[in-house]
């Protein structure tokens, strides 16, 4: 009789866990989810790493040796066009400068003179042209002079802002010797680098006469405050790493860019009828991305699909999927190739609108 009741009691228990399973498995294929692409015109923000640079940045350097003797700026100063900056002693030169001076003016005196007595014709032509090439010739000494005298003031070729001394007051400089740098950040160049497929895409989407506006995200991340335009492209493809240099032009009113720094460059390009699909919906085998579809007999299908943008929760697909394809949302780890479930069909606009609260 125990016996029989034992039997009894394990088939009732294991009748009841079979009808718990069956009710668990039941609830967990209710719980997939599944939804479609999202098709609407967008825009995609493209970034490419850049090199800010100034319109002009020059080196200044020494045109004559001597000691220095004054420095009329400081560093990181504005200066402008033609102001004086260093001063190498100019005793030397001053005196060169007297010198051919002085032999000017008797070569004058003596082309003078003989000038004289040429128009009396007491002495020949010849000795005329021969005074006259003299006097040229000082007068060539002293221009020569005066040139090397003005060599020894260094003055700003243009508007622009002092970088940090090489040199300091009372330093003995050789002709050429680096003095400091120049940099007129009135405008910045910026430079980035575009992969080849998208420079053709590029220049395929370029209306006639017109300039591509970009924006620049500096190092802290905070878009700078005005945009620029691409204005020039590189003649050449770098061979190694299959990019193109573009180069844009910045204004810079309130000098905020500095010549050396980096940021980003940001083109933003409108997609029409883009189809966006939630992130998560999506996994990866040997960096490719797939998606599970599900079929018209509510079978799973993996299926790649080509990535064109990724947006915060949602990527932009190129290829691989259609409007109407119906793809798993969720629960992607707990189904396999072929299986069939049971879903419930979100709609794409209220996925994508709370994406922000189902986001993984």
């Amino acid at each position: 009789m125990k016996r029989i009741l034992m039997f009894i009691s394990l088939c009732t228990l294991m009748l009841h866990t079979g009808c718990e399973s069956k009710k668990e498995e039941k609830e967990e294929e209710v719980n997939f989810l599944v939804t479609s692409p999202v098709e609407k015109d967008t825009l995609v923000d493209k970034e490419y790493v850049a090199q800010i640079r100034a319109i002009s940045h020059i080196e200044l350097r020494a045109l004559e040796k001597g000691y220095l003797q004054k420095i009329y700026v400081d560093e990181g100063q504005r200066v402008k066009q033609g102001q004086l900056m260093f001063q190498i002693m100019p005793m030397l030169y001053e005196a060169e400068q007297q010198k051919a001076q002085a032999e000017a003016n008797f070569a004058d005196v003596e082309y003078k003179n003989t000038k004289s007595l040429a128009d009396s014709n007491i002495v020949s032509k010849n000795e005329l042209a021969m005074a006259k090439a003299k006097l040229d010739k000082a007068k060539a000494e002293l221009s020569l002079a005066s040139v090397h005298l003005g060599f020894t003031k260094v003055k700003a070729p243009f508007n622009g802002m002092m970088d940090h001394f090489q040199v300091r007051l009372g330093s003995l400089v050789d002709e050429g010797d680096l003095l400091t740098t120049l940099s007129d950040n009135s405008k910045m160049w910026v430079y980035f680098n575009v992969p080849e497929a998208e420079y053709l895409n590029y220049q395929n989407g370029l209306k006639s006469n017109n300039k591509e506006v970009v924006k620049l995200k500096m190092a802290n991340n905070e878009l700078f405050g005005h945009s620029g335009v691409v204005e020039t492209i590189e003649a050449d493809f770098n061979n190694e790493t299959g990019n193109i240099a573009f180069r844009a032009t910045f204004p810079n009113p309130k000098g905020l860019l500095r010549h050396g720094e980096t940021g980003s460059i940001i083109i933003t390009t409108p997609l029409k009828n883009a189809l966006i699909i939630p992130q998560k919906a999506t996994f990866e085998v040997l960096e490719k991305k797939y998606v599970y579809v599900v079929d018209k007999d509510s079978k799973i299908q993996s299926r790649e699909i080509t990535i064109g943008a990724e947006l915060p929760h949602v990527f932009l697909v190129q290829g691989g999927l259609k409007k109407d394809d119906k793809i798993l949302l969720e629960g992607l780890r707990q189904v396999h190739e072929n299986e069939k479930i049971h879903y419930k069909f979100m709609k794409p606009e209220a996925v994508i609108s709370n994406l922000g609260l189902y986001a993984e």
